[in-house]
C-alpha cells in the first residue's frame, strides 16, 4: 500500500524511486514488523494475563514437567501477533498484486487460523492435547495440495537441485505430493521445534534472512543467470515476505528469550513453518531447505527416529524427544541448550548460501 503511494510520487520528487527498490523494501518491511511486535507485544501480554490464557504444561511426562513446570501460566498464543505485524508490513512495503503475495499471506492466515483453533481448544477447553495429529496432518496435507494445484497451473511442476546448474526434474502430477510434504514437514518441524524460551523462533530468524537474501538473488535477472540459479520474477516479493518474518521474529525475541514472558503457540510455529516452505518452494529453493533449516531438520528427524527405533526395538535413543529435550533432562541449562542450536542454525544457514556458488 505505501510502496504504491510513494511510488506514484516519482514525477514530483525524484528521490521516492528509492521504494522502488527490493532492498529497501525489505528492509522497511523488517523494520515495520519489528516496530509492530516489539511495541505491541507489552500490550498483549497484559491482556493475556488479565483473560488467564497461560499455557498448560502436561504432566504425562514427569521428567520434563519438573523442568518445565515453572513456566506454567506463562502467556502463550503470541503468534496471533506475528502473524498481524507480517500481514501489516507486507501490505504496506510488498506487491499487494502479486500473486505470490497472496498466496503467502493466505497460507500464513490458513496456517495460523489451524494453530489458533488447536491453542484454543488446549488453553480455553482445558484440553491439553488439542486437535488430535491426524486433524492437523490432513489440514496441512489438503492446503499443501491446493497450493501445489494453483503452482501447476501457473507454472512449470519442476524440481531444480542445488550444486547443479542445469539438473532439473519435471515432477507432473508428484508435484502436488511434493508441495504437500514441503509445506506440511516444514510446518511440523518449526512446531517441534518450539519447546525452549526463543529456540523456535530464532531459528526461524535465521531461515527468513537466509530466504530473504535468496529471494533478493532468485528476482535479479543479472544475480541468478550469474549463479545459474533460477530466476523468479517474483522472487524479491517473496524476500520482502521473509524480510517481514525477521522483524516480526525479531521483535517477538525481545519478549521470548529465557526466561519467556510470552509463547506462541502453535498459531505461530505452524503458520511459520508452513510459510518458510512455501517461500522456499516459490523460489525454487525447497531442497536447501533442508540444509538451511537444518535444526528443525535434525529435530524432527530425532521424533522419527525415537518413535521408530522405540516401536522396533522397544528402546529409546534419546532420554526424550525432540532432542533439545535430551540436552535438557541431561542436565544442560535452557539457555546453553538454545544458544548452541542458534550458532548450529547459522552455521547451517552459512552454509546454505556458499552452495548458491557451488554449481
Amino acid at each position: 500500500m505505501l510502496y504504491y503511494l510513494l511510488s506514484s510520487l516519482v514525477n514530483l520528487f525524484s528521490v521516492f524511486n528509492i521504494f522502488r527498490y527490493i532492498s529497501v523494501r525489505a528492509l522497511l518491511a523488517s523494520i515495520t514488523a519489528f516496530l509492530c511486535t516489539f511495541l505491541l507485544f507489552p500490550l498483549f501480554i497484559r491482556w493475556l494475563k488479565r483473560y488467564g490464557v497461560g499455557e498448560n504444561i502436561r504432566k504425562e511426562y514427569k521428567d520434563l514437567y519438573l523442568l518445565q513446570r515453572k513456566k506454567e501460566g506463562t502467556p502463550t498464543m503470541g503468534g496471533v501477533l506475528i502473524i498481524a505485524s507480517v500481514v501489516i508490513s507486507v501490505i504496506c512495503w510488498a506487491d499487494i498484486f502479486n500473486q505470490y503475495i497472496w498466496l503467502i499471506l493466505s497460507s500464513l492466515l490458513y496456517l495460523g487460523g489451524l494453530g489458533f483453533v488447536d491453542d484454543y481448544i488446549k488453553l480455553i477447553k482445558r484440553r491439553s492435547s488439542g486437535l488430535t495429529p491426524t486433524v492437523k496432518f490432513l489440514a496441512q496435507i489438503v492446503w499443501g495440495v491446493f497450493i501445489g494445484l494453483f503452482l501447476m497451473t501457473n507454472y512449470p511442476p519442476k524440481l531444480h537441485l542445488p550444486f547443479f546448474k542445469h539438473l532439473v526434474f519435471n515432477l507432473g502430477w508428484f508435484y502436488l505430493l511434493w508441495t504437500a510434504f514441503i509445506i506440511s514437514a516444514f510446518s511440523n518441524a518449526v512446531n517441534l521445534t518450539d519447546g525452549l524460551d526463543g529456540l523456535a523462533i530464532g531459528c526461524v530468524v535465521i531461515v527468513a534472512f537466509v530466504y530473504a537474501i535468496i529471494g533478493y538473488l532468485c528476482g535479479n535477472v543479472r544475480f541468478s543467470h550469474y549463479l545459474f540459479i533460477p530466476y523468479s520474477p517474483y522472487g524479491g516479493e517473496v524476500g520482502i515476505f521473509c524480510a517481514a518474518i525477521v522483524g516480526a521474529g525479531l521483535g517477538f525475541l525481545w519478549y521470548n528469550c529465557y526466561p519467556a514472558e510470552i509463547f506462541m503457540g502453535d498459531s505461530g510455529s505452524l503458520a511459520l513453518g508452513g510459510c518458510l516452505g512455501l517461500s522456499a518452494l516459490l523460489l525454487k529453493h525447497e531442497v536447501l531447505l533442508i540444509l538451511v533449516g537444518g535444526v528443525f531438520t535434525l529435530e524432527a528427524l530425532s521424533v522419527l527416529l525415537q518413535v521408530v527405533y522405540f516401536k522396533t526395538k522397544r528402546k529409546r535413543i534419546f532420554l526424550m524427544s525432540p532432542v533439545h529435550h535430551h540436552f535438557q533432562i541431561k542436565g544442560l541449562a535452557e539457555p546453553k541448550v538454545v544458544v548452541r542450536f542458534w550458532i548450529m542454525g547459522l552455521i547451517f544457514g552459512l552454509l546454505g548460501l556458499l552452495t548458491l556458488k557451488i554449481r
